[in-house]
């Protein structure tokens, strides 16, 4: 499986936080699943940092070198990912959900074949197959 990991499922990964459950450490320790972090992570843990550094635990040249060190791979933006933004919708009666970062990458994962693990039960509101809320 190609998995693309949400920022905060990263974070918890790198940092082994007890708020990843077992199951998810279960996908990213298996050697036959290639697991990547996004670019768009990179530049969400920047301006979080910048904006609220007590929130973020981490800068994102911290970030960089531990998503690498961990093994995981570097999702680069694409155009592509960029464009198929504008395909994107929310079912009615779904909550109103504004982050940019994370509709780039779902995008991202639609785009590229990849199971997009996140915590956050807003993002099922678009209703893709690619992801999986843990």
């Amino acid at each position: 499986m190609r998995l693309l990991l949400d920022t905060h499922i990263a974070l918890w990964a790198i940092s082994d936080s007890k708020r990843l459950s077992e199951d998810v450490r279960a996908l990213l320790e298996n050697e036959g699943n290639a697991v990547y972090y996004s670019m768009a992570s990179v530049w969400e843990v920047a301006i979080k940092r910048k904006i609220h550094p007590d929130q973020m635990p981490m800068d994102e040249e911290v970030f960089v070198s531990l998503c690498e060190e961990t093994g995981f791979e570097r999702l680069d933006i694409r155009l592509s990912h960029v464009f198929a933004l504008k395909g994107l919708t929310r079912q009615k009666a779904a909550p109103r959900h504004n982050d940019p970062f994370d509709r780039l990458l779902l995008t991202q994962a639609k785009t590229e074949g990849l199971k997009l693990v996140t915590h956050d039960s807003l993002i099922a509101g678009y209703n893709e197959p690619c992801v999986m809320t843990i």
